[in-house]
């Protein structure tokens, strides 16, 4: 049986995924057809259920819950791992006093960031979406005021000349003292609960393998980090890959059920009536 999977070109995601596509580990007689995509896209393929798995911003996954439930594995989740608002100016205080009257650069409308950002200014209306990777530069080119990044960009943006303004992750951990929920691996409800179990399990088997043998997918994992050097790449892969990525558990689910009732609450997205996680 062949299933299609989708998944960002990330350190953290090719370095989950490296033994389960490449089968290093058993697939219990499984084949993954592989598209990559950046979060935002991703996020709108969930949208259309166009994959039968795939990664997804935790925000999005509130407006696809008729359509995928969230597998106990291969999740994003964590402490000081949140994205981060930035800008090229150095009066900070003077930018967050006038955050509803600046142009911010987001990842996507329905990444857990812009969740994130709405939670924390709602104030802050004006949005312009772009890819991840072009934030930075926008910043430098004066074409938006702030930027909010995500993935590796909170190792490269000092060296660029940017300033933090916040750290949402911080905001969120402060707020509530859990993880924060950035991502999640999710799977058509349906497929049949059996062939459900075992994409967890293999993908549970592919996060072990890769934890053991952390070099193992370093070549796959160059090959689509975007010229990052090895040791940029490994503190991705250390920051976002963790024990919510083997499995959720109840810390994991806590947080997870958190997030979805703050966003709730603040009308961020409708109500949900599917239960979220994956049973047994």
């Amino acid at each position: 049986m062949k299933l299609s999977l989708g998944f960002s070109p990330c350190p953290n995601d090719t370095f989950i995924f490296d033994a389960l596509i490449h089968h290093k580990i058993d697939t219990e007689g499984l084949d993954f057809e592989v598209f990559f995509d950046d979060v935002e896209t991703l996020n709108q393929k969930a949208m259309n259920g166009v994959l039968d798995i795939t990664k997804l911003s935790y925000h999005a996954f509130a407006y696809v819950t008729d359509k995928y439930v969230l597998l106990d594995s291969g999740s994003a989740l964590g402490f000081g791992v949140g994205p981060m608002l930035i800008t090229k100016q150095q009066d900070i205080p003077y930018l967050i006093s006038n955050i509803s009257n600046l142009k911010i650069g987001i990842p996507g409308k329905f990444t857990t960031a812009n969740f994130l950002l709405g939670l924390a200014f709602p104030e802050a209306k004006n949005k312009v979406e772009m890819v991840f990777s072009a934030i930075e530069d926008a910043l430098l080119n004066d074409e938006i005021d702030i930027g909010l990044i995500i993935h590796e960009n909170r190792f490269t943006y000092e060296d660029k000349g940017l300033h933090k303004v916040i750290d949402l992750g911080d905001y969120w951990e402060k707020q509530t003292g859990c993880a924060i929920p950035l991502g999640g691996i999710v799977i058509n409800r349906n497929l049949p609960p059996d062939v459900q179990l075992k994409v967890n399990r293999i993908i549970k088997r592919s996060v072990e393998f890769a934890f053991a043998n952390p070099k193992s997918g370093l070549e796959f994992i160059r090959s689509h980090s975007q010229e990052m050097s090895e040791a940029v790449m490994y503190k991705h892969i250390d920051l976002y890959v963790n024990k919510y990525s083997v499995e959720l558990g109840i810390e994991g689910r806590k947080a997870i059920q958190l997030l979805f009732d703050k966003a709730l609450a603040n009308g961020i997205i409708p109500p949900i009536t599917q239960n979220l996680f994956l049973t047994a």
